[in-house]
């Protein structure tokens, strides 16, 4: 029986899709086409959505509340379309509305592009962030950078990497909004001038500066079907002037618009490969950039309630630094304080330790961030003599606390000694902060036992944890309906807001009737992704293998090379009929290499040399295939995490963080493989031990074995199938063409010391692939398995972790 109310809702709907193609689009409506109903719909989204964030807005002014300022320099939302339209509650409407038109809603999705505003986990998790702020109802808002490109469009062209424009903006997207009357000027260079003030007091300003101005420009982040829709705030780069016309009435025009280009260059990429001189400036200026813009913005939401103190600046102003590339933030907010706003000294910094918090996202040293003194001095000289008080005064401290102890001043100190002096910014980070959180259990304890142990001692309880999470909306309401649907007629759908509720699944585990309706789904995805493939790559795979799943970030350190050892290894094996359990298996590989890694390109080759060799042999047939997917994504892996039998999550124990694929596979039902590392540990005991699979060296071990008597060639030696898949590689048989192409990934592991123990974890990694198979051959088992690992997940909701942040750190509290 049709429902008045929703059919005049889908009229409504239909006539605002024919309304924006006519007036926004300036297109006839008819016949409809694709590329532009797509248009008409998104925009039709947006009116709607805009009402929702006006009144949000209106709420937090009317509460005086306090706000979060999340800053990130990442983050990857993936599509916006079906996010706002399930969030909204609209999708049957939409569907219907579209269809009248003589459209698929699911085509019309296929039409946006990815946006490039970021490049993995760290970007990932902040959208998630933004997520469960809207659905939790907390004020506040993230904060970065629209970049024009993003990072990069990964290509793959004879195996070998090529990076190319990801121009998302090209066409532009009808989900930014810029906002041309809210434009700061952020300054660069010159230098830092003291002078006497009216009371005699010796005061600094920053003098001959050049400039760039930030334009504003917000993305709607909706919570789910609460009215509740908050922003990003995302800083364009523009330039205070068009150009130079002095260069132009020369006849030069090049020269007339090349300032205004380079000053633009800000907001162009994501992450400026920053091996030359220029790329590390052009990063510093990004980070600077943002950091600055956002904090003219904020003073701007504070002066508004017309506040006559900065002492109540805390109360109502929650800084959150997502890893050290905002921490210019702490040194731009004392300049602000002391030179700008008068405040002494003293009560500034009190005012800076109130307001920021600090989340580390990594233990890898090469990641913890530090800027050369001269650059900083160059480029921001009052920062530099901002740094290097809050360094003098600190160290004053701890001297005093500890006397004579010169090592720990050195240990502790923001400025690193040595040919060329380094800021640490991490170390202002923390000392800048009132709160430094790790992103796991593990990571968290090494954090305060390892990499800042000193720290630790210092500031007793400023070290504590929040483990990761992801959001349910996205990762498995829409990444993966069939299965959402399952779970909701069987549980019903509070898991949506409270993803505790997935306990409830645990009943049915060992329900045959819901073992098939599970596996029923679990086929139809890999189906889906198999035509995909087909499409993507023209390579044709089995449905009915196993679907054993790499996809993340190259990496050395994330171990994709142990992977192809073991892709090797049952090559030989099944060439040799030598295997005695054997489920015919497709691994899959995606992931971007940093433009500038040498040995993770090297990598993504040799993947793609084993893949041609492994596919091309008959003798192999369906046993085993290997597939890379270009330009992985946010949409590529809503396609790949619900199709996934097996979860690889294989890194070096120690040295991942947390992770948050390893999550999203869990909670689509994927068996994990990993190391106790990251988030793996607390998902294990989630989980169950039985519904895991567990090898390799602890975080313990790793730090033993990095100590001295670690011997990578002896265990070459020592075992002959290993032994067997490196010889393959070093002397070309996967690049005949080239027989030393991959020899400095060889080198890597057994002439310079195998740094992430591929060689110590490979047996016990192959073992325990074995259990995977005998356990996949018997279907029953692997599904309940399955179920039980969705099940647990409950921990894993961004929405628990956002409401950790808000009591333990931020102290703000949801609005009714």
């Amino acid at each position: 029986m049709e429902n008045p109310e929703t059919n005049e809702i889908v009229e409504s709907l239909k006539d605002d899709i024919q309304r924006h193609v006519a007036l926004t689009l300036g297109s006839d409506p008819f016949p409809p086409r694709k590329e532009r109903y797509y248009l008409g719909l998104c925009y039709s989204v947006r009116d709607r959505l805009l009402g929702q964030w006006i009144e949000t807005q209106r709420s937090y002014y009317d509460s005086i509340t306090k706000r979060v300022y999340y800053m990130s320099l990442e983050f990857l939302p993936g599509r916006f379309l079906m996010n706002y339209i399930q969030a909204l509650g609209l999708e049957e409407v939409c569907r219907e509305a579209v269809r009248d038109f003589g459209l698929d809603l699911d085509e019309l999705l296929e039409e946006e592009w990815n946006p490039g505003l970021g490049n993995g986990g760290l970007g990932r998790l902040a959208s998630c962030y933004m997520d469960s702020m809207a659905t939790c109802k907390i004020p506040g808002y993230g904060y970065g950078i629209l970049y024009d490109y993003g990072i990069f469009y990964q290509t793959i062209v004879n195996g070998y990497q090529h990076e190319g424009c990801d121009n998302w903006l090209r066409q532009d997207s009808p989900w930014v909004l810029r906002r041309g009357h809210f434009m700061f000027r952020i300054n660069f260079y010159g230098r830092s001038e003291a002078y006497e003030d009216s009371a005699g007091h010796e005061r600094f300003r920053w003098v001959d500066t050049e400039s760039v101005m930030a334009m504003a420009c917000d993305i709607m982040v909706p919570g789910h079907q609460n009215s509740h829709v908050t922003n990003m705030r995302l800083w364009k780069a523009i330039s205070t002037r068009d150009f130079e016309f002095e260069h132009f009435n020369r006849g030069d025009y090049i020269g007339a618009v090349q300032a205004k280009v380079e000053s633009e260059n800000i907001s162009k990429v994501l992450y400026p490969n920053d091996t030359s001189p220029r790329g590390k400036e052009l990063r510093l200026r990004q980070q600077y950039f943002f950091v600055a813009a956002t904090f003219q913005d904020i003073l701007r939401r504070f002066r508004k309630n017309n506040y006559s103190s900065f002492d109540c600046f805390p109360d109502q102003v929650a800084v959150q630094l997502n890893d050290t590339h905002p921490a210019i933030s702490i040194a731009e907010l004392m300049r602000i304080l002391v030179d700008e706003e008068a405040l002494t000294w003293e009560s500034s910094w009190t005012i800076c330790q109130k307001t920021f918090s600090y989340t580390n996202h990594t233990v890898l040293p090469e990641a913890l961030e530090t800027w050369s003194v001269e650059l900083i001095g160059r480029m921001l000289p009052r920062h530099l003599q901002i740094i290097f008080e809050i360094n003098h005064r600190f160290l004053d401290d701890v001297g005093k606390r500890f006397p004579g102890r010169v090592d720990l001043l050195r240990s502790l100190s923001l400025v690193a000694e040595g040919d060329g002096k380094q800021v640490r910014m991490a170390h202002l980070a923390i000392v800048g902060s009132h709160t430094v959180n790790g992103v796991a259990e593990l990571h968290s304890q090494i954090l305060k036992t390892r990499l800042f142990t000193d720290f630790n001692t210092l500031y007793p309880g400023k070290f504590i944890n929040v483990t990761n999470g992801i959001t349910p909306r996205r990762w498995l309401m829409q990444a993966n309906p069939s299965l959402a649907e399952l779970i909701t007629s069987v549980i019903g759908d509070e898991w949506v807001h409270d993803l505790s509720h997935l306990s409830e699944l645990a009943a049915h585990a060992d329900d045959p009737e819901f073992q098939q309706r599970w596996q029923e789904v679990r086929k139809r995805n890999k189906k889906l992704l198999a035509r995909y493939v087909l499409r993507k790559l023209g390579v044709g795979i089995n449905p009915a293998t196993l679907f054993d799943m790499h996809i993340k970030r190259i990496h050395e350190y994330k171990r994709q090379i142990l992977n192809v050892l073991h892709v090797i290894t049952l090559y030989n094996r099944i060439r040799a009929e030598s295997l005695e359990h054997h489920a015919p298996r497709t691994v899959f590989f995606a992931g971007k290499a940093a433009p500038g890694y040498f040995q993770a390109k090297l990598i993504i080759k040799l993947i793609n040399s084993v893949a041609q060799t492994v596919n091309g042999d008959s003798a192999v047939g369906n046993d085993l295939r290997v597939v890379f997917l270009p330009n992985y994504c946010v949409s590529q892996a809503e396609k790949l995490i619900p199709a996934a039998d097996l979860s690889e999550q294989i890194s070096t124990a120690g040295m991942e963080a947390s992770g948050t694929g390893n999550m999203k596979f869990a909670l689509n039902g994927a068996l994990t493989i990993g190391t106790l590392d990251g988030a793996n540990i607390e998902i294990r005991e989630e989980v169950g031990e039985d519904n895991f699979f567990l090898f390799g060296h602890t975080e313990s071990d790793v730090h033993r074995l990095h100590s001295g008597g670690y011997d990578p060639v002896q265990i070459y030696e020592s075992n002959i199938e290993l032994k067997k898949a490196l010889d393959m590689i070093s002397t070309g048989f996967f690049s005949p063409e080239a027989p030393g192409l991959f020899r400095p990934i060889v080198d890597s592991l057994l002439a310079h010391g195998d740094y992430y123990l591929v060689l110590a974890d490979y047996a016990k990694y192959v073992e325990e692939q074995g259990k995977v198979s005998k356990c996949y051959e018997d279907q029953a088992l692997w599904t309940r398995m399955s179920i039980l690992n969705t099940a647990n997940m409950g921990k894993f909701s961004s929405d628990r972790a956002i409401m950790e942040y808000a009591h333990n750190i931020w102290n703000v509290s949801p609005l009714a």
